[in-house]
């Protein structure tokens, strides 16, 4: 009986540290250690004993996430060790607007196959071409800002 106490005392303390340890490994250790202390009642007292051994583990096992994930988070305790601040930013800052660029003329700066560098305006730009295929120099039209790149056609098509 004190072996099983003992071990359902580590597997609760166990379960406790996982609130605080990150990684889940404390978790899992005290789930296999509850688990253990019911293999073991099964083996010491039978099928009632290892019942109430597996229904006392399952309830620990309960109540323990339920203070960890409902109770704990309303605590000062609990809202110290969450993080909620968000970031209100981008990583990457705005092609170009797309009042700026659209219906601009535009110099292929590198072969556009389907993708690659224009010039507008001066500005360098990474762009798409929906014609699928561009050479260097070629004159082009900004039809469309992506969110990473300009959208361009050719604007005089050689045609053969």
């Amino acid at each position: 009986m004190t072996t099983l106490a003992l071990l359902f005392l580590i597997g609760t303390l166990l379960l406790t540290a996982e609130i605080f340890l990150p990684g889940g490994i404390a978790g899992v250790a005290g789930a296999v250690v509850l688990l253990v202390g019911s293999v073991l009642a099964f083996n010491q007292y039978g099928l009632i004993g290892g019942v109430w051994a597996s229904v006392s583990g399952l309830g620990l096992l309960g109540l323990m996430l339920y203070v960890e994930l409902v109770l704990l988070p309303k605590t000062k305790l609990g809202r110290s060790l969450v993080v909620n601040a968000t970031v209100d930013s981008t990583s990457q800052p705005p092609i170009a607007r797309a009042e700026d660029v659209v219906d601009q003329p535009a110099v292929a700066l590198t072969t556009l196959a389907p993708s690659g560098f224009v010039q507008v305006a001066g500005r360098r730009f990474e762009a798409f071409c929906r014609s699928g295929y561009a050479a260097k120099g070629a004159d082009l039209r900004v039809v469309g800002v992506d969110n990473f790149r300009l959208i361009v056609i050719v604007s005089n098509p050689i045609s053969s």
